[in-house]
């Protein structure tokens, strides 16, 4: 019973995770909804707008960077069964998400505006950030970053193993593309209004914030490897070879993960 209990309350997380996620997307695409990064809701004074969508992005950056840790980790996983250790990290996600998606309060004056083809451009750019993402999370393995594998192995009763650290695609040209595709979906805005410049400065410090606390987990786990990796891969931007510091590649060949 116990296993049955656990493979739903991965899957069921999993399929909620798919329903946040895309509202997420057309929320800070300004489709569809009628609550949107730049829309919808009550009018509220500037100063208390600014505070709480602050307050909202910090709240999410507390939660995944103090969860995603590894000492937090092997603490939390005395408490919960480590078959849903990732799947419970989803969970916690996703009602950070929700909440902001719930209390957001936009600030729709128009800081740039861009028009005709240019519009569309930048519009096709930002998809393709979000193409990006979606195409990053099956490059580490989507359904282990998502706790979905665990709690299947664990009801076949075969051990999890987390992925091997292996440079494939995007990797080889960035440290985290992952991060990149969201940079380049927030950033990519035909219209950037102060709510959505607030959004993505702030996501933009939190993104590079985060990369120093991975990257000092990644080092402690792989050592030499990944330090040799970081040394010879750009970490964000696809910086030519030429500006890189040749050093040696490790011998076998491995990757990082994003949490």
């Amino acid at each position: 019973m116990k296993r049955y209990l656990i493979v739903l309350y991965g899957t069921g997380i999993y399929v909620l995770f798919l329903g946040v996620l895309s509202v997420l997307v057309l929320f800070l695409q300004n489709l569809v909804l009628p609550r949107t990064i730049d829309s919808g809701g009550s009018e509220t004074p500037l100063g208390t707008a600014l505070a709480i969508d602050l307050g909202l992005i910090a709240l999410f950056g507390l939660q995944h960077n103090v969860m995603a840790r590894q000492s937090f980790k092997r603490r939390w996983t005395k408490i919960v069964h480590p078959a849903i250790e990732r799947a419970t990290y989803v969970l916690a996600t996703l009602a950070v998400l929700g909440l902001f998606l719930w209390q957001w309060r936009p600030i729709p004056t128009t800081v740039w505006s861009v028009s005709g083809p240019a519009a569309y451009v930048l519009m096709a750019i930002s998809w393709l950030g979000w193409g990006q993402v979606l195409l990053v999370t099956f490059l580490i393995d989507h359904f282990d970053l998502f706790g979905l594998k665990q709690v299947l192995q664990h009801f076949r009763g075969k051990p999890h193993r987390e992925p091997s650290f292996c440079v494939v695609a995007l990797y080889r040209k960035v440290r985290h593309p992952l991060y990149l595709g969201f940079l380049i979906a927030f950033w990519s805005a035909p219209e950037m209004t102060v709510g959505r410049l607030l959004f993505a400065v702030v996501t933009t410090a939190w993104v590079f914030f985060s990369i120093k606390l991975e990257e000092r987990d990644l080092v402690a786990v792989h050592g030499d490897p990944y330090r040799e990796y970081r040394a010879r891969v750009p970490m964000i931007l696809p910086v030519p070879r030429r500006m890189r510091p040749r050093v040696p590649a490790p011998a076998p060949e491995s990757a990082s993960r994003s949490r």
